[in-house]
């Protein structure tokens, strides 16, 4: 890959063509928060908590690739107040339980909400009603937590490339959903990297929790994004 130059919040950083903007980031030791973002799947954009600007334009870090002179803005008080709006939004319009759910000290909206200083959100609860599916022998799938990453959807896939995961219906009432014979034939490294891929308590194994106590988890003793800034 032809190595580039692009600017970061006036820091001169040296990328790769073909890098996205989350990566070259990354390569360069700058955060930009993601949440559907994941390390190996197709970026999806779904979250938009990685909007950065560049030429003056919002755009999703995650699916814009760099380019040579580019020159993006992420670290300014207005970027930081729409992630912080979006963070708020994702918890009030799912049903986020934070001290009884499993996922606690381990979930990245969790760790989002305490680096943004979210306290009480600006927008009304919606208390959506989801099911809760504990049909198959391994995994919960729980809508009441699922922010629709889509992160399952692209990186759980059984041995013939079949989709596990899906999303079904539309706007307002889209919800994942798990076809119940492939997730069946689920072995117990896949649904951990099911559980383990999940941002938050969504997906969960079946008698394996609390294996981490709370208090030795991820983000009990350091904030989201401090291994690379």
């Amino acid at each position: 890959m032809k190595e580039i130059t692009i600017k970061i919040d006036g820091k001169e950083c040296k990328a790769k063509s073909g890098q996205t903007i989350v990566e070259a980031a990354k390569a360069n030791g700058i955060y930009i928060p993601t949440l559907c973002h994941y390390d190996g799947l197709k970026p999806a954009g779904t979250c938009r908590i990685c909007t950065v600007k560049v030429g003056g334009r919002n755009m999703a870090a995650c699916t814009t690739p760099v380019g040579e002179g580019m020159v993006i803005e992420s670290n300014t008080p207005e970027l930081e107040e729409i992630r912080k709006a979006i963070v708020e939004m994702l918890f009030v319009e799912g049903n986020h339980m934070c001290p009884t759910c499993e996922k606690s000290g381990n979930c990245e909206l969790q760790a989002m909400g305490y680096r943004y200083r979210m306290m009480v959100p600006r927008f009304p609860y919606l208390f959506p009603v989801r099911p809760i599916n504990a049909k198959t022998p391994k995994i919960y799938i729980d809508g009441n937590r699922c922010i629709q990453c889509l992160r399952c959807a692209r990186g759980v896939l059984a041995p013939d490339g079949k989709k596990i995961f899906g999303l079904v219906k539309r706007g307002g009432k889209a919800m994942i959903s798990v076809d119940e014979e492939l997730a069946a034939a689920l072995t117990d490294e896949q649904a951990q990297k099911a559980m383990d891929m999940c941002p938050v308590g969504a997906i969960l194994r079946k008698e394996a929790g609390f294996k981490v106590p709370i208090g030795s988890r991820k983000f009990d003793s350091a904030q989201i994004g401090s291994d690379i800034e």
